[in-house]
Formats: structure tokens, sequence, C-alpha cells
């Protein structure tokens, strides 16, 4: 298991940008594919984006493409959620999490952070 620790949530305008950081503890992140989820009030938990072991493949929610960036540096066991053009339905809880496969469900998800919140005024 890895131990992760997600912070840069806050408050933002809409239009606004925000990046979030995931921070690994363990000498194995690199042997894990990452991911972001969020959870709305009264919503399931639902995928965001996604970033393989290497860092060279991405995918994202239809929801947030072309305005999220997910990226990593294993040299660094941190894995980062940039997200650019905000919108109020953005508004979640936003968590990072650990797969030995290159998955979007949730339950392929092994270990979590604890979250941080994102919330975007209108």
């Amino acid at each position: 298991q890895v131990q992760l620790v997600e912070s840069g949530g806050g408050l933002v305008q809409a239009g606004g940008s925000l990046r979030l950081s995931c921070a690994a503890s363990g000498r194995t992140f690199s042997s894990y594919n990452m991911g972001w989820f969020r959870q709305a009030p009264g919503k399931e938990r639902e995928f965001v984006a996604r970033i393989s072991k290497s860092g060279g493949s991405t995918y994202y929610a239809d929801s947030v493409k072309g305005r999220f960036t997910i990226s990593r540096d294993n040299a660094k066991n941190t894995v980062y959620l940039q997200m650019n053009s905000l919108k109020p339905e953005d508004t979640a809880v936003y968590y990072c999490a650990a797969a030995y496969m290159y998955e979007t469900d949730v339950g392929a998800y092994g270990s979590w952070g604890q979250g941080t919140q994102v919330t975007v005024s209108s």
C-alpha cells in the first residue's frame, strides 16, 4: 500500500484555476497507475483523470477533457491535477488514488488520500 496526501484545494471563482498535488509515501510510487476522482455532496464518487506508471498515457472524463491536465513526477513521488476554466459544477472533494491496473473504475484503486475540497463560486 502507498500512503497518499492531497493538497491545493480551495475556493476559486468560475473561470479560475487550481493545481492539486498528491504526495505519495514509499519507494514504489512509479509502480502505480494514478487517478484523480471527485465526489460532490449527495453524489457518487466519479472518475476525473488517470495517468500511467511512466506518465506516458493519460485519460480524462468527458466533463473535464480540455480543461484539466494530470501529470506526475516520479522523482518527487507526486501526481498533479491542473484545473483550468473551472465551473461551479466542478465543486467537490477531490481524491487521488493508486492502482496496479490502468483503470477508471473506483473499485480498481486500493489506496486513497483523504481528499481536498474544491469550491468554485459562480
